[in-house]
């Protein structure tokens, strides 16, 4: 029952696809072989990813890690988002195994939402196909906005997150 429950949405989702099947086989079949294809190129990406993220997660010590993104880090903590955002491959749901090694390691999470935020927007194949279709004033004022909202929402979350952390220590005693 645990079971169901915990993938309740993938079951529904697997529901809802065969009724599409039945009720129009060719909108199901496209349905089927989209989400095939779409679950190969994962399946395709994400081990690689995965065997290098243990690897840095055992060759960089945990001390360095916190060094340069976590607290006491300074402005290299979102220099170091913005390197490894930037010169980042793949779709984002590679970047979510990286962010959650950067924050068992320590890293501060305006750094890591900051990071996760670069992913999505300042990436550089995306920044240069962006320029070069929509022209480059349009890329400058997206990414420019696009960074500064995560960098604040990255503050934000971190301040909510001490908050919150804050009033549950006052609970406890």
């Amino acid at each position: 029952m645990k079971w169901i429950e915990q993938y309740r949405l993938f079951l529904i989702m697997v529901f809802v696809t065969l009724g599409l099947f039945f009720l129009n086989n060719s909108k199901g079949l496209k349905a089927i072989t989209i989400t095939g294809n779409s679950i190969l190129d994962m399946l395709s990406l994400l081990p690689p990813i995965l065997i290098l993220i243990g690897l840095l997660d055992t060759w960089v010590p945990k001390e360095t890690m916190m060094k340069y993104v976590g607290k006491g880090s300074g402005f290299r903590g979102p220099m170091i988002a913005l390197l490894l955002g930037g010169v980042a491959a793949g779709p984002l749901y590679v970047a979510f195994p990286i962010a959650a090694i950067l924050m068992k390691n320590g890293a501060l999470l305006r750094n890591v939402v900051f990071f996760l935020g670069v992913w999505t927007v300042a990436k550089l194949p995306i920044v240069i196909y962006e320029s070069v279709s929509l022209g480059f004033l349009f890329t400058i004022i997206h990414v420019s906005f696009g960074l500064l909202f995560f960098y604040v929402a990255g503050i934000w979350m971190e301040t909510k997150q001490q908050k919150e952390v804050t009033i549950e220590q006052n609970l406890s005693v």
